[in-house]
């Protein structure tokens, strides 16, 4: 199991394909965004779901906790049932989000992948997407690594997201 923690258009979801195509065994890749599309727009409109704030806050209530709650259980029984697991993943709790993870990851091998980028090429990549809340990458940039502890990191402000790969593929052995 490959954990990659980092803020809005960091490089998380490039580094996870990447991953896929230089490491030996197939990997299959899942990210918070796949939860929240996965979710009904309904949730979008509820303080008990998720909330876009247009400053790209991201504000999450208590039914999405548990949806998010059953995806993390049911990402875990993957990785149990023996297959390679890379989670894309931006953990707005900082270390409280870690907690609920390792939690559900007891007794799997886990390799906890921080993703850096400078605030501002993360806010040009977001600003390029078109589909995010501009502010988004700002806000997260140093929000989603308070207070977790990784494994290795790297930083995709100069760096490509298979070079990115490679060094974490490296770390793997």
């Amino acid at each position: 199991m490959i954990v990659l923690n980092g803020g809005s258009s960091s490089g998380k979801s490039g580094i996870a394909r990447c991953l896929q195509e230089v490491l030996p065994d197939p990997w299959l890749t899942f990210g918070v965004d796949t939860l929240i599309e996965a979710m009904p727009v309904s949730m979008s409109e509820s303080d008990a779901g998720i909330e876009f704030a247009p400053d790209g806050e991201v504000v999450v209530g208590p039914e999405f906790r548990t949806l998010e709650t059953a995806w993390i259980e049911g990402i875990a029984a993957m990785a149990r049932a023996g297959a390679g697991v890379i989670v894309d993943e931006v953990f707005l709790g900082g270390a409280d989000s870690q907690q609920r993870w390792e939690k559900a990851l007891d007794g799997i091998r886990v390799l906890w992948v921080g993703v850096r980028c400078e605030s501002a090429v993360a806010s040009a990549r977001e600003a390029a997407r078109g589909d995010r809340v501009l502010g988004m990458a700002a806000a997260q940039a140093d929000l989603v690594h308070q207070g977790v502890r990784y494994d290795i990191e790297v930083d995709t402000t100069r760096r490509e997201p298979m070079e990115c790969a490679r060094i974490i593929a490296a770390h793997l052995g």
